[in-house]
């Protein structure tokens, strides 16, 4: 875990926990790097209950409730099946806000429509999820540090965009940054 990283962890743990709220993770592609980043601040047990690696579609339909036509239709490597892993995550682990990453790492399982370097992420409560897309391949490695720092950054950026407002707000959002 970098330095970006920790620090990113350490201003959510602050809202999170500042908050009284409780967090999870549903992550396909990252493999449980952006659990492993929240939970890497002392007292993550207040607010971070687990964390879901969704490796296959299997698991992706049998635990966050993902349809299998969906995941045929669109494959796993889409905006609407990250925004579905928020909510599986939530309902799965019973938690006010989640954070999903469902993409291709690489250096395969690419295709001319959805080439290797595409992962989406989201995160927020039921009611309100931001996507990002990411579309650059820079090698395994690199790619997965990415996913992890980019979706670090849009769930802190999300805690502070809302702060209390969204309690009252009944209007459900879906936002998509990065594109």
């Amino acid at each position: 875990m970098g330095f970006e990283d920790k620090i990113l962890s350490r201003e959510i743990s602050q809202l999170i926990w500042e908050k009284g709220s409780t967090m999870g993770t549903a992550e396909s592609c990252t493999g449980g790097r952006i659990a492993e980043s929240i939970i890497a601040m002392p007292g993550a047990s207040n607010y971070f209950k687990g964390g879901i690696i969704s490796y296959t579609n299997e698991i992706k339909e049998s635990l966050l409730g993902i349809s299998t036509e969906l995941l045929e239709e669109k494959t796993a490597v889409c905006e609407e099946v990250a925004i579905k892993m928020v909510k599986g995550a939530i309902k799965t682990l019973n938690v006010d806000y989640a954070i999903s990453a469902t993409g291709f790492a690489g250096p395969g399982g690419g295709a001319d429509n959805i080439p290797v370097g595409t992962i989406w992420l989201a995160c927020g409560n039921n009611d309100d999820i931001v996507t990002m897309k990411l579309e650059e391949n820079f090698g395994r490695e690199i790619n997965l540090s990415k996913a992890t720092t980019q979706a670090l950054q849009m769930f802190l950026q999300y805690l502070l965009d809302r702060g209390e407002k969204q309690e009252a707000d009944d209007n459900p959002t879906v936002q998509i940054f990065g594109k």
